[in-house]
């Protein structure tokens, strides 16, 4: 009996030892499992800091563009003069006078120009605003041989007047320069 019960013992003790083999095994699986969920975790949590780091830096970050929008004062129609006063161009004399309708608005951050002259032909310049300049550019296709630039320049804003310079370049390397002035037309 003796030999009996310990031949019991001995199984039992090997059953229970194989089954904690076992336990042992699969619970170094789950630990290895949760191991590499808790990385994947972490992975995911810096990449998440990481995101809210840079929206706060856009948020905190100004905007070093400024659009300056163009004065309600300045948009709608005005009566220009122009007088050449320098040419070295065969179509264009010192004193030679012209007189045109331009109109300003804006589209977006681009102001426009249209003006028509004596004829009723029309030109469209664009450009921009800066505060207390505003520079245009006649907007002619590339097969154009003159390129005309106006910048308007005032250095202190008057409610019906601007003066400024228009200044025409062609190809030939002729320029002819003008003085402007605006006068706000009449409603």
């Amino acid at each position: 009996m003796r030999i009996l019960s310990l031949i019991c013992i001995i199984l039992i003790s090997m059953l229970t030892s194989c089954s904690d083999s076992e336990k042992e095994k699969q619970l170094q699986e789950r630990e290895n499992s949760l191991i590499a969920k808790e990385k994947d975790f972490a992975a995911k949590e810096s990449e998440y800091q990481n995101l809210l780091a840079m929206r706060d830096s856009i948020i905190k970050e100004t905007d070093s563009v400024v659009i300056n929008t163009l004065p309600a004062d300045i948009l709608g129609k005005w009566n220009g003069k122009m007088i050449c006063t320098e040419s070295n161009c065969a179509e264009h004399a010192i004193g030679d006078q012209r007189n045109d309708i331009w109109e300003f608005s804006e589209n977006g951050k681009t102001v426009l120009a249209k003006v028509t002259d004596r004829s009723g032909n029309l030109k469209v310049y664009s450009g921009n605003y800066s505060g207390s300049e505003l520079n245009l550019n006649s907007n002619e296709d590339s097969t154009a041989t003159r390129k005309t630039e106006i910048n308007l320049i005032w250095n202190k804003l008057q409610i019906n007047n601007l003066k400024g310079t228009r200044k025409v370049t062609a190809n030939n390397n002729c320029v002819a320069k003008f003085t402007l002035e605006l006068e706000k037309a009449k409603k």
